[in-house]
């Protein structure tokens, strides 16, 4: 599972049809995030403009595999197909935490294959992302983890497609 946040312009079409589609530009960089609460800070429990709805994407394990193979560093030259950036963690303060998570940037190339071969579904997680932060401001720090989508290390195998 990896997230992004849209406008309801993107994103209503992406949920409607399982997929990316236009207004979506597969010319463009598209960054995917594999933290929930990275997410969540960047675009500020989907309250930001533009940002307003979050999707999980459920990708194949190879497609993410794929992806991280293919990656450099964002500050190499070239064009590779896949950058990555390390960002400090966040809780559900927006705070950092001492660990690193993983922002994984498509170029076209990959953003094609992510489009039509990875993507196994879209889901809207906006009411998810509400409800968190109303029990974050709420200071129902035990209530808002409870509903956290459960992550796993890179690495761990599951049945399913991860």
């Amino acid at each position: 599972m990896v997230y992004q946040a849209y406008s309801p312009a993107i994103a209503d079409p992406a949920v409607a049809a399982q997929r990316f589609v236009p207004p979506f530009k597969m010319e463009r960089m598209t960054w995917i995030k594999p933290s929930f609460l990275w997410m969540m800070y960047r675009c500020g429990y989907a309250r930001k403009e533009g940002q307003e709805r979050v999707l999980a994407v459920r990708i194949t394990r190879t497609g993410f595999d794929w992806a991280v193979e293919h990656a450099v560093e964002s500050n190499i030259r070239g064009k590779p197909p896949v950058r990555v950036q390390w960002d400090p963690e966040r809780g559900l303060h927006h705070e950092a935490l001492p660990h690193r998570s993983i922002q994984i940037g498509l170029t076209r190339e990959a953003v094609e294959m992510y489009v039509n071969e990875w993507t196994i579904g879209i889901t809207d997680v906006t009411p998810l992302a509400h409800e968190i932060q109303e029990k974050v401001r709420a200071h129902d720090l035990e209530g808002a983890r409870a509903l956290l989508p459960v992550e796993r290390p890179y690495g761990t195998t599951t049945a399913q497609n991860a």
